[in-house]
């Protein structure tokens, strides 16, 4: 992490605009509660908000692209308006374009590309940032898929196998974020090597997304009999401790249900790094004798 120029992690508030999320569904998925919960999520620290209107829990089923569209773009547009810098959370090309067109800044594809393949065009086309998350199909059939002899090799060489495809339909490198896919097609172990090998993943060149933000391998840490009994503000607690992790790995973004304890989180390691040795060479000039 190179802390001569150290940035604040950005914090991503994520708003379900569906009924069936694993976390929230139901409570945002009538406009005008959504567009509220968007604009409480930036008074509370989000400098992004992810507004998703089809769910990638365990076991959901695909939305139609039409019902896809009808939920996301009226409240992109007004949350847009009111002066909000959004993510759009799709894996459809379709639904990537209106939301841009709507006000939607950044592309946000869990398949990175994989499940329509005109999205990584359209980002190219809109010169908009777009997420690429490490995706081995939709979690539906991610039974078969949980396998790795290496994780972390492994998914930072598909990652680059997505990053070389974008760039090759005319993607910007410098509009590629990475994402590595904590929860899709990996069990607990899996998650936890991931974050013991961010480093890894910022070195990959490419802006840095960490979304583990209340997943089950949170909720059976802090409750290994039944993770459905984990608290909500223990999952948070856990969440801004990773956020942490991140923020020192040196993580563009972090995608949470709760931005306040986030945020905060990131702003203390952004101090630290601001005031740490290395971002003030010239105050430590010595090579390790006493002072005179």
């Amino acid at each position: 992490m190179d802390h001569s120029a150290v940035k604040t992690t950005q914090v991503m508030g994520v708003l379900n605009v569906t009924p069936d999320s694993f976390s929230d569904g139901g409570l945002w998925f009538d406009h005008d509660r959504a567009v509220a919960h968007g604009l409480e999520l930036m008074a509370t620290g989000a400098d992004i908000i992810d507004v998703g209107g089809e769910s990638t829990r365990p076991g959901s089923a695909r939305v139609d692209e039409a019902e896809e569209l009808r939920r996301v773009v009226p409240v992109v547009r007004e949350l847009a308006a009111a002066g909000a810098v959004i993510s759009v959370d799709t894996m459809r090309a379709r639904v990537a374009e209106e939301s841009l067109a709507a006000g939607a800044d950044i592309i946000n594809d869990v398949s990175a590309g994989q499940s329509d393949p005109t999205m990584l065009s359209v980002a190219a086309e809109t010169s908009a940032p777009i997420v690429l998350m490490h995706w081995r199909g939709y979690l539906g059939q991610a039974s078969a898929t949980f396998h790795y002899d290496d994780v972390v090799a492994e998914v930072i060489a598909e990652l680059r196998t997505r990053i070389d495809e974008a760039i090759a339909v005319g993607v910007k490198p410098e509009n590629i974020i990475v994402d590595p896919g904590l929860g899709f097609s990996k069990n607990a172990d899996h998650n936890w090597q991931l974050l013991a090998a961010l480093d890894e993943f910022a070195a990959l060149d490419h802006r840095l997304l960490v979304a583990a933000s209340r997943k089950r391998f949170i909720a059976s840490l802090l409750s290994p009999d039944d993770p459905k009994q984990a608290e909500p503000a223990a999952k948070d607690q856990a969440t801004a401790t990773i956020s942490a992790i991140s923020a020192q790995a040196g993580a563009w973004a972090v995608r949470v249900h709760d931005p306040a304890t986030s945020a905060i989180a990131c702003k203390v390691i952004a101090a630290v790094g601001q005031h740490s040795p290395a971002a003030h060479p010239a105050a430590n000039p010595g090579s390790g004798g006493v002072s005179q």
